[in-house]
Protein backbone atom coordinates (compact mmCIF):
# COMPACT_ATOMS: atom_id res chain seq x y z
CA UNK A 1 0.00 0.00 0.00
CA UNK A 2 2.99 2.31 0.78
CA UNK A 3 4.24 1.82 -2.91
CA UNK A 4 0.94 2.52 -4.14
CA UNK A 5 0.40 6.08 -2.67
CA UNK A 6 4.53 7.07 -3.32
CA UNK A 7 3.74 6.40 -7.01
CA UNK A 8 0.56 8.13 -6.62
CA UNK A 9 2.17 11.28 -4.80
CA UNK A 10 4.92 11.21 -7.68
CA UNK A 11 2.57 10.99 -10.10
CA UNK A 12 0.62 14.14 -8.80
CA UNK A 13 3.75 16.08 -8.05
CA UNK A 14 4.86 15.13 -12.26
CA UNK A 15 1.97 16.68 -13.14
CA UNK A 16 1.53 19.60 -10.77
CA UNK A 17 2.27 22.68 -12.96
CA UNK A 18 4.53 24.46 -10.15
CA UNK A 19 6.46 21.65 -9.96
CA UNK A 20 6.48 21.87 -13.88
CA UNK A 21 7.62 25.21 -13.29
CA UNK A 22 10.27 24.44 -10.77
CA UNK A 23 11.76 22.00 -12.91
CA UNK A 24 11.75 23.86 -15.79
CA UNK A 25 13.36 26.79 -13.97
CA UNK A 26 15.76 24.40 -12.24
CA UNK A 27 17.03 22.94 -15.72
CA UNK A 28 17.40 26.65 -17.16
CA UNK A 29 19.29 28.31 -14.12
CA UNK A 30 21.70 25.04 -13.99
CA UNK A 31 22.78 25.07 -17.74
CA UNK A 32 22.32 28.54 -18.49
CA UNK A 33 25.59 29.66 -15.79
CA UNK A 34 27.18 26.75 -16.70
CA UNK A 35 27.62 27.31 -20.26
CA UNK A 36 27.89 31.15 -20.41
CA UNK A 37 30.48 30.47 -17.29
CA UNK A 38 32.24 27.81 -19.33
CA UNK A 39 32.15 30.25 -22.32
CA UNK A 40 34.54 33.13 -20.46
CA UNK A 41 37.10 30.87 -21.23
CA UNK A 42 36.55 30.71 -24.93
CA UNK A 43 34.48 33.88 -26.12
CA UNK A 44 32.73 31.84 -28.76
CA UNK A 45 29.46 33.29 -27.94
CA UNK A 46 30.57 36.81 -27.79
CA UNK A 47 33.26 39.47 -27.06
CA UNK A 48 32.49 39.12 -23.06
CA UNK A 49 35.18 41.68 -21.91
CA UNK A 50 32.99 44.39 -23.78
CA UNK A 51 30.23 43.77 -20.98
CA UNK A 52 32.30 45.05 -18.31
CA UNK A 53 31.48 48.57 -17.49
CA UNK A 54 35.22 50.96 -17.05
CA UNK A 55 34.59 51.76 -13.31
CA UNK A 56 34.49 47.41 -12.60
CA UNK A 57 37.58 46.98 -14.68
CA UNK A 58 39.50 49.37 -13.04
CA UNK A 59 38.34 47.88 -9.50
CA UNK A 60 39.43 43.91 -10.72
CA UNK A 61 43.29 43.40 -11.30
CA UNK A 62 44.17 42.76 -14.99
CA UNK A 63 41.95 43.24 -17.67
CA UNK A 64 38.95 42.34 -18.60
CA UNK A 65 39.80 39.79 -20.34
CA UNK A 66 41.55 38.52 -17.58
CA UNK A 67 38.80 38.42 -15.29
CA UNK A 68 36.77 36.46 -17.54
CA UNK A 69 37.89 33.32 -16.17
CA UNK A 70 37.42 34.11 -13.07
CA UNK A 71 33.64 35.14 -13.95
CA UNK A 72 33.35 31.72 -15.59
CA UNK A 73 34.44 30.18 -12.68
CA UNK A 74 31.40 31.92 -10.25
CA UNK A 75 28.79 31.42 -12.97
CA UNK A 76 29.97 27.30 -13.31
CA UNK A 77 29.74 27.48 -9.66
CA UNK A 78 26.29 29.35 -9.82
CA UNK A 79 25.13 26.63 -12.23
CA UNK A 80 26.29 23.57 -10.04
CA UNK A 81 24.61 25.08 -6.80
CA UNK A 82 21.61 25.14 -8.65
CA UNK A 83 21.15 21.80 -9.49
CA UNK A 84 22.63 20.53 -6.12
CA UNK A 85 21.14 23.13 -3.74
CA UNK A 86 18.31 25.17 -5.23
CA UNK A 87 17.46 26.89 -2.43
CA UNK A 88 20.95 28.24 -2.04
CA UNK A 89 21.77 28.15 -5.82
CA UNK A 90 18.57 30.33 -7.09
CA UNK A 91 19.35 32.91 -4.54
CA UNK A 92 23.03 33.03 -5.87
CA UNK A 93 22.23 33.61 -9.57
CA UNK A 94 19.98 36.46 -8.31
CA UNK A 95 21.90 38.02 -6.43
CA UNK A 96 24.96 37.31 -9.78
CA UNK A 97 22.40 39.07 -11.93
CA UNK A 98 21.65 41.62 -10.12
CA UNK A 99 25.45 42.89 -9.98
CA UNK A 100 25.15 42.19 -13.51
CA UNK A 101 22.10 44.20 -14.06
CA UNK A 102 24.34 46.95 -12.19
CA UNK A 103 27.15 46.61 -14.54
CA UNK A 104 25.00 47.02 -17.77
CA UNK A 105 23.27 49.95 -16.20
CA UNK A 106 26.33 51.70 -16.03
CA UNK A 107 27.85 50.84 -19.06
CA UNK A 108 26.24 52.74 -22.14
CA UNK A 109 24.41 50.93 -24.74
CA UNK A 110 23.71 47.82 -22.54
CA UNK A 111 20.74 48.86 -21.25
CA UNK A 112 18.20 46.18 -23.03
CA UNK A 113 20.81 43.77 -21.97
CA UNK A 114 19.97 44.81 -18.04
CA UNK A 115 16.42 44.77 -18.92
CA UNK A 116 16.62 41.22 -19.90
CA UNK A 117 18.63 40.28 -17.13
CA UNK A 118 16.17 41.88 -14.91
CA UNK A 119 13.51 39.25 -16.18
CA UNK A 120 16.25 36.45 -15.17
CA UNK A 121 16.74 37.88 -12.02
CA UNK A 122 12.80 37.32 -11.73
CA UNK A 123 12.93 34.02 -12.42
CA UNK A 124 15.81 33.11 -10.42
CA UNK A 125 13.55 34.42 -7.23
CA UNK A 126 10.93 32.56 -8.85
CA UNK A 127 13.03 29.61 -8.55
CA UNK A 128 14.49 29.78 -4.98
CA UNK A 129 10.34 30.45 -4.10
CA UNK A 130 9.35 27.58 -5.96
CA UNK A 131 12.52 25.49 -3.89
CA UNK A 132 11.29 25.77 -0.48
CA UNK A 133 8.17 23.08 -1.72
CA UNK A 134 9.83 21.24 -4.00
CA UNK A 135 13.31 20.80 -3.61
CA UNK A 136 12.67 18.70 -0.16
CA UNK A 137 15.04 16.85 1.85
CA UNK A 138 14.76 13.04 1.36
CA UNK A 139 13.73 12.78 4.96
CA UNK A 140 11.34 14.77 4.24
CA UNK A 141 7.82 14.38 2.06
CA UNK A 142 6.93 16.73 -0.44
CA UNK A 143 3.63 17.65 1.06
CA UNK A 144 5.29 17.70 4.40
CA UNK A 145 5.29 21.06 6.26
CA UNK A 146 8.49 22.41 8.18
Amino acid sequence: MATHLTRSRTAETAADPAHQAFLLLRTVFTVAPIAFGLDKFANLLTDWPQYLAPWIDRLVPGTAQQAMPVVGVVEVVAGVAVAVAPRFGAWLVAAWLAGIIVDLLTLPGYHDVALRDAGLLVAAVALARLAVRYDVPASRPAGARR
